[in-house]
């Protein structure tokens, strides 16, 4: 059987997972410390999401790992199931570290501290800067792997740029109101980790489908039929159920073929089926096909 791991899709998947906790070690070592220096708890804040980013992307990177092992006789549909609990892992660190800026967020609003200073608007603009372009980046291999968790991980680090961009607007109003407008840093953090929260629900609700065998992709599941209509000897689809396994997909299929033909005739119209649909749709790991007679009632 093929190693998964080696396939360019779980090589994309980690390059851009390295990629992205590179960039957010830095970027929150760089956060933390003009927070510090410039008196800034948006900033600091934001260096607490780019610490979970590091932390759920070393989780990616484990699960890809794990999830691109091959099928075993423990595991007959593989390991990909991984992945989605990865990418609810993501989401969880999420809530947690909004938890913890909204907290924080409230203590200072409710205690006087000096303002911002000036510098840390160009630390937040080039950090706004360099979480999108990673954004991009990981979400363009997301999808053309169609992998939820770089999907999740690449959500994860917009919500980096967001909570920077909170904290730019926050500053800025901390610095032009003057006296009295100090707390605007702090409801900037306190803003931030609302989105955070959102994102992490739009990041958890697919993987949560996916673990319960949802139909995420009903698109996908007629351009399977259609493939499978193409194929000569089959009269109709009866069914037609698909399953995601972290970066493969699994069908399992009824389909009508004449009821006078022999055995060894309709094993070979099933194979054709399933050669036609991985030949078209690559990711399809296992196809499983149940040949039925046309036009017999069960």
């Amino acid at each position: 059987m093929e190693q998964i791991s080696n396939t360019p899709a779980t090589k994309a998947a980690l390059k851009t997972t390295l990629t992205g906790i590179i960039v957010s070690l830095v970027l929150a070592i760089i956060k933390a410390l003009g927070g510090i220096f410039g008196n800034s708890y948006a900033l600091i804040a934001d260096a607490i999401e780019s610490t979970t980013d590091i932390i759920t992307s070393s989780l990616l990177y484990v699960g890809l790992t794990w999830s691109s092992k091959p099928a075993d006789k423990e595991h007959p549909y593989g390991h990909g199931k991984a992945e989605a609990l990865i990418a609810l892992g993501i989401a969880l660190a999420l809530v947690i570290a909004a938890v913890i800026i909204g907290i924080e967020s409230v203590h200072n609003i409710r205690t006087p501290h000096k303002s911002p200073k000036a510098f840390t608007l160009l630390i937040l603009g080039g950090v706004i800067l360099t979480k999108e372009i990673l954004y991009r980046y990981v979400i363009k291999t997301g999808n053309e792997i169609n992998s939820g968790a770089v999907k999740a991980d690449a959500f994860h680090h917009r919500s980096d740029a967001i909570t920077s961009g909170a904290a730019f607007i926050g500053i800025t109003i901390g610095l032009w109101g003057g006296p009295g407008y100090e707390v605007a840093d702090d409801w900037a953090a306190l803003l931030a980790g609302v989105i955070i929260i959102i994102n992490a629900y739009i990041i958890a609700r697919p993987a949560i489908g996916e673990l319960l065998d949802e139909e995420l992709e009903p698109q996908l599941n007629e351009q399977v039929r259609k493939l499978a209509a193409e194929v000569p000897g089959v009269e109709f689809i009866e069914k037609c159920y698909i399953r995601k396994m972290g970066l493969k997909s699994h069908a399992d299929m009824h389909v009508w073929v004449n009821k006078n033909l022999t055995v060894e005739q309709g094993h070979t119209i099933a194979h054709a089926v399933e050669d036609h649909i991985q030949e078209q749709l690559p990711q399809f790991a296992i196809i499983n096909i149940h040949v039925e007679p046309a036009g017999v009632v069960h």
